[in-house]
C-alpha cells in the first residue's frame, strides 16, 4: 500500500514520535509533562498538522472502551471500599510455610486478581502488603515484587478486562468474554506456574539462606530481645492488655453502701453502655450485609460477561448498582477514578488514528504478511517477535491498536478460526511482554514506584535485577503459550 503524501507523513510521524517518548519516557528533562499531557499533545498536533480534521479526532475516540474501563475502575474502587484487597492481602500470609510458599501465594494471588480486576489495580493495593509481609519476615523484596509485577501481567491476559490492550481487543475483535477465557486460560495458568518456578529456581538459594537466619534469630531469643522485635513487642502488649482486662473483671470490690445518686448514676452509665453495644452491633451487622452485596453483584457482573452481553454497558451498569447500594454522596468514591487514564486513552486513539492515517502501519503490515501467517508455526513466531519488540518500544496498548486490524485481517483471509487464533495471539504476547524489561508494562513501574515510596518499608526495585529474570521468562512464558494457543 502507498504512503500518504510526505507532507502527511512527516508530520504525522513528529506528532506520534513526541506522543510517544513521553508515554515511554513520562519525565524527559526537555518536556516533563506526563504521560496524560503528552497523550493530548499528540492528539492536538495531529489536528493541528491536519494530519486528521477533528471531526475525524472526535470519532476516533472508543467510548465502548473508555465506558468499560470507567466502569471496571469504579467496581474495583467499591471492592476495596469492601476490604476485597485487604482480605487478599491477608491471604498472603495466612498459616505461611515459610518463604517459598509465600512466593507461590502471591504468584497465585496476583494473577487471579489481575484477571478479574486489572493488573494495574492490583499492583496498587498489593504492593504495600508484599513488601509488608518481605520485611516482617527478614525476606529479601526483589523475588516478591517480581512475583507481584510478572504474575499480573501473566494473569491479566486470561480476560477481556485484564489489562487495558485486552480492552481495546474486547471491542475491536467482538470475541465474547466466554470463548477469550478459554482460549487463554490453559496458556496463563501453564504460564503461572511456569513463572513461579523460575522465580524458585532463581532464588531458592536466597530464600533458603534467610529462612535460615530467621529460624535462628527466633529460637534464640530472651525475654531482653522481644521487647525489641516489632512483632513479639505487639503480641507481648496485646497479652498484657487481655492479662489486666481479665484481673479487672475478676475483681471483686468491699460491700460498701453507695448512695442512691451514685447507684442511678451507675445504672444510667450502665444502660448507655448496653446501647452503645447494641448500635455497634447493629452497625456492624450492615457493614457485613453491604460488603456481601458488593460482593454478589461483582460476581453478577462477571456472569453477565460471560453469557455474552454487552461488556462496556455491564461494567457501567454494575457500577452504578454499587453506586446506588452505598447510599452516601459517590464523590469520593469517583475522585478515586483514574480520569487522567480515561484522558490518555483519548488522546491515545486521536494519535493512532493519525498515524494509522500516514499510512506507514499499513506499509508495514503488508511487508510483514507473507512472513507472519498465523496457520505456519514460522509465521506465529515472527508475529509474536514483532508484538514483542513493538510492545516494549512502543507500549502494548498502542501496539494493538497499530497492529490488531491488519494482523485480524490477514488471519480472516484465512479463516474465522484463524483470525480468532490472531486475536488470542496478539492479547497473550502483549500481555506477557510487559515482563520484558521494568519499562515494559505500567504495572512494573507501579510496583516499583510504590515500593520506592512506601514511608515505612521504602526498597527499589532496579532496573538490571528486573531484566535479569524478565528476559528468560518473557521468552520461555510466550513460548509456551503459543504452543497451547495454537
Amino acid at each position: 500500500m502507498a504512503l500518504a503524501s510526505t507532507e502527511k507523513v512527516i508530520l504525522g510521524s513528529i506528532a506520534f514520535s513526541i506522543f510517544w517518548v513521553l508515554a515511554v519516557f513520562p519525565s524527559v528533562p526537555f518536556l516533563p509533562v506526563g504521560r496524560t499531557a503528552g497523550s493530548l499533545l499528540g492528539a492536538m498536533l495531529m489536528v493541528i498538522f491536519r494530519v486528521v480534521t477533528p471531526d475525524q479526532a472526535y470519532t476516533a475516540i472508543d467510548l465502548p472502551i473508555l465506558g468499560l474501563l470507567f466502569g471496571t475502575m469504579v467496581v474495583s474502587v467499591y471492592l476495596e471500599k469492601a476490604d476485597m484487597f485487604k482480605h487478599l492481602g491477608k491471604l498472603l500470609s495466612w498459616k505461611s510455610k515459610g518463604a517459598h510458599d509465600l512466593l507461590l501465594r502471591i504468584c497465585l494471588i496476583s494473577a487471579i486478581s489481575s484477571a478479574l480486576f486489572t493488573n494495574d489495580t492490583s499492583c496498587v493495593v498489593l504492593t504495600e502488603f508484599v513488601l509488608k509481609i518481605a520485611t516482617q519476615h527478614n525476606l529479601p523484596p526483589d523475588p516478591f515484587l517480581l512475583a507481584l509485577a510478572t504474575s499480573a501481567n501473566i494473569g491479566s491476559s486470561a480476560t477481556l478486562i485484564g489489562n487495558p490492550q485486552n480492552l481495546v481487543i474486547a471491542a475491536q475483535s467482538k470475541i465474547s468474554f466466554g470463548s477469550f477465557l478459554v482460549g487463554i486460560l490453559p496458556a496463563m495458568v501453564i504460564g503461572i506456574l511456569v513463572n513461579a518456578l523460575m522465580l524458585l529456581c532463581m532464588y531458592w538459594k536466597l530464600l533458603s539462606i534467610q529462612k535460615d537466619k530467621e529460624d535462628a534469630a527466633s529460637e534464640g531469643v530472651d525475654e531482653e530481645d522481644m521487647s525489641s522485635h516489632p512483632l513479639l513487642a505487639a503480641t507481648m502488649s496485646h497479652c498484657i492488655s487481655l492479662n489486666l482486662q481479665e484481673r479487672n473483671s475478676n475483681f471483686e470490690p468491699m460491700d460498701i453502701q453507695s448512695p442512691p445518686a451514685t447507684v442511678n448514676g451507675d445504672a444510667n452509665h450502665v444502660e448507655s453502655l448496653r446501647n452503645r453495644l447494641t448500635s455497634n452491633e447493629t452497625s456492624r451487622y450492615k457493614r457485613i450485609l453491604w460488603k456481601s452485596c458488593v460482593y454478589l453483584i461483582t460476581i453478577g457482573m462477571l456472569i453477565s460477561l460471560l453469557m455474552g452481553l454487552n461488556m462496556s454497558w455491564t461494567a457501567i451498569t454494575a457500577a452504578l448498582a454499587l453506586v446506588v447500594l452505598d447510599f452516601k454522596d459517590a464523590r469520593p468514591c469517583l475522585e478515586k477514578v483514574s480520569y487522567s487514564l480515561l484522558i490518555f486513552f483519548c488522546g491515545m486513539f486521536i494519535t493512532v488514528n493519525g498515524f494509522n492515517g500516514t499510512e506507514i502501519p499499513s506499509t508495514l503490515s503488508d511487508w510483514m504478511e507473507p512472513h507472519a501467517k498465523v496457520n505456519r508455526a514460522s509465521g506465529i513466531a515472527v508475529l509474536a517477535v514483532v508484538i514483542l519488540v513493538f510492545s516494549n518500544i512502543a507500549s502494548n496498548v498502542p501496539t494493538v491498536l497499530l497492529l490488531g486490524g491488519p494482523v485480524a485481517a490477514s488471519a480472516a483471509a484465512i479463516s474465522a478460526a484463524e483470525e480468532k487464533k490472531s486475536w488470542l495471539i496478539l492479547a497473550w504476547v502483549s500481555s506477557v511482554a510487559g515482563n520484558l524489561s521494568l519499562l515494559g508494562s505500567a504495572a512494573n513501574l507501579i510496583v516499583c514506584e510504590q515500593a520506592r515510596c512506601d514511608p515505612d518499608r521504602g526498597y527499589t526495585l532496579s532496573f538490571w535485577n528486573h531484566l535479569k529474570f524478565g528476559v528468560p521468562s518473557t521468552i520461555i512464558v510466550t513460548a509456551i503459550g503459543l504452543i497451547l494457543i495454537s
